[in-house]
């Protein structure tokens, strides 16, 4: 997948201007305001780990100011009417199933590392030991299905963002629409951003004969794989080629052991920055859920 089709299919979960009246609490600014930072990420950000551990951090404090303003009471008190429960209810829906996916990819990332890890124990009993070409292998299987059910919750996603809106705020007074409206757009950012996550793990496992393999495969030769000034280079692919030239019985075994070492420590080191953002994410759906219910209970 190139860098262009990854922004074109990114595209599908756009983050929606919420216009928020201009008397909004300060809590609903700061929501406006994260999501333009967000936007902002959208629009320049590229397919690699580093890329998406920035977005959910985004994401991360985008859902700590749906948290403050869920603690008011004021927004407490205007949300526990009876009649305002389907929208809750939807609200809620939306962040079960952000829960789901969220602890998917954030188990995913556990299981890469640790396949990883694995890599990097063969690697250093050198060539010559099977235990490498079995590693290699596992790695290589591991990577086609989590591309496979990343496209599964891709389509999930799709049907979650097509939902958000689906109940109109038409015969809500403008403070409650405006309430429901900024938290509906937290949930369709939280999709945005766990969608680019599920485009990543769905990288394509490159072919020696494409012109992106041809770019990595270049840099893996020269060393540069993990150098901050190759940014647009996507960890998972710079390893597929490192993997690959392993395989390939041909001179500069030392270099060759060398450079996947490189890349597989860069992999190991952006991934576990992701799983960590995603474990902190994790925990705001929990307490925005949370919350959520409360604010049911108090219906009843």
């Amino acid at each position: 997948m190139t860098m262009g089709s990854f922004s074109k299919t990114k595209s599908h979960f756009h983050i929606r201007s919420i216009s928020l009246p201009c008397r909004s609490h300060p809590s609903t600014v700061r929501i406006e305001e994260e999501l333009n930072k967000i936007k902002t990420w959208e629009s320049s950000s590229t397919p690699t780990a580093e890329a998406i551990s920035n977005g959910l951090s985004r994401l991360e404090d985008l859902n700590k100011c749906m948290q403050d303003l869920l603690n008011l009471p004021l927004t407490q008190q205007a949300l526990s009417h009876h009649h305002h429960e389907k929208w809750i209810g939807d609200l809620q829906d939306g962040f079960v199933s952000l829960l789901d996916i969220c602890g998917t990819e954030r188990d995913v990332m556990t299981q890469i590392k640790e396949h990883v890890r694995d890599l990097q124990s063969a690697l250093r009993r050198r060539k010559g030991d099977s235990s490498i070409e079995i590693s290699i292998a596992k790695y290589t299987c591991f990577r086609k299905n989590t591309k496979k059910d990343a496209k599964k919750l891709i389509a999930v996603m799709k049907h979650m963002d097509n939902k958000i809106e689906a109940t109109p705020l038409l015969e809500l007074d403008q403070h409650i629409s405006s309430l429901i409206k900024a938290l509906r757009e937290v949930v369709a950012a939280s999709i945005s951003i766990l969608h680019s996550v599920l485009l990543f793990l769905s990288m394509p496992i490159l072919k020696s004969k494409s012109t992106r393999w041809s770019l990595v495969s270049k840099l893996v030769q020269k060393g540069e794989v993990a150098c901050e000034n190759q940014e647009n280079v996507n960890e998972l692919e710079s390893v597929d080629v490192a993997l690959h030239s392993l395989c390939r019985s041909d001179s500069n075994e030392g270099d060759k052991m060398q450079s996947a070492q490189n890349s597989l420590k860069s992999l190991e080191t952006r991934i576990e920055d992701v799983e960590n953002v995603l474990e902190c994410l994790f925990r705001r759906f929990v307490k925005a859920r949370a919350t959520l219910l409360n604010i049911v209970s108090h219906q009843l």
